[in-house]
């Protein structure tokens, strides 16, 4: 599906990525973790095409992405969920989704329509007349999750979808990220919610100043105290 090797990234002349290298397989969560300024945004900003590597390749399906712009690497069937949201506070919650809308890519079985994201997110379909802004942070989140799907894509990015939320909020996205994956969607998950990493992903790598500094299972994270201590500051 997605498989990043030796990536290498800048900002300016600041070196960011130091030889990042993993990969995302078809109905696979692999989430990547650590402290802020540890280049995980950076590397979901390499794979949609923002940023250039000097070194190193993203490849999605086998080809070659890196470099592509966005809307292109977009249309391949890579959805995203930004850490900002992003989603237009002067739209409807409806509109927010149908302006996103498109046919699935081949990958897709069952493509994500305004009535199956509503299944998925009842709380969309109470609100679906309201404005962006008048959404709660949780409703927003949603709303950047669903929106992101009605993409179509056959792996979504989602960049620290749990931050600033409630635990009851966070239980159910935790909840949406688990039935995705047994649809089948492959999901690179940026996170520093340690609970929700451990309890939805099936790999993890840990960043370190651009670094991977520890990759594994989450049984495995969980039992490395040192990796913990170390770079989670758990």
């Amino acid at each position: 599906m997605i498989e990043l090797s030796d990536i290498n990234a800048y900002y300016g002349e600041s070196h960011i990525l130091h030889g990042v290298s993993l990969s995302v397989q078809n109905g696979e969560i692999v989430c990547l973790l650590g402290r802020n300024g540890a280049g995980k945004t950076t590397t979901i900003l390499t794979i949609m095409g923002y940023l250039k590597p000097r070194k190193g390749a993203v490849r999605y399906n086998g080809r070659d992405i890196s470099g592509l712009p966005t809307h292109a690497i977009a249309r391949m069937g890579i959805g995203l969920v930004p850490q900002e949201r992003g989603i237009f506070p002067s739209l409807t919650v409806r509109e927010n989704l149908t302006v996103f809308a498109r046919g699935g890519v081949k990958d897709t079985k069952t493509p994500w329509t305004l009535a199956r994201v509503y299944g998925l997110f009842p709380r969309l379909k109470e609100r679906e007349s309201n404005l962006g802004f008048q959404l709660s942070g949780g409703e927003q989140q949603m709303l950047s999750i669903a929106r992101a799907l009605m993409l179509n894509p056959a792996l979504l990015l989602l960049d620290e979808p749990s931050e600033g939320l409630a635990p009851t909020i966070v239980d159910e996205i935790v909840q949406i990220l688990e039935g995705l994956k047994k649809e089948g969607l492959a999901v690179l998950l940026v996170e520093q919610n340690l609970r929700v990493a451990l309890a939805v992903a099936d790999r993890n790598h840990v960043l370190n100043k651009g670094e991977i500094c520890f990759s594994g299972t989450s049984s495995e994270l969980k039992d490395n105290d040192f990796v913990l201590r170390t770079y989670l500051s758990v």
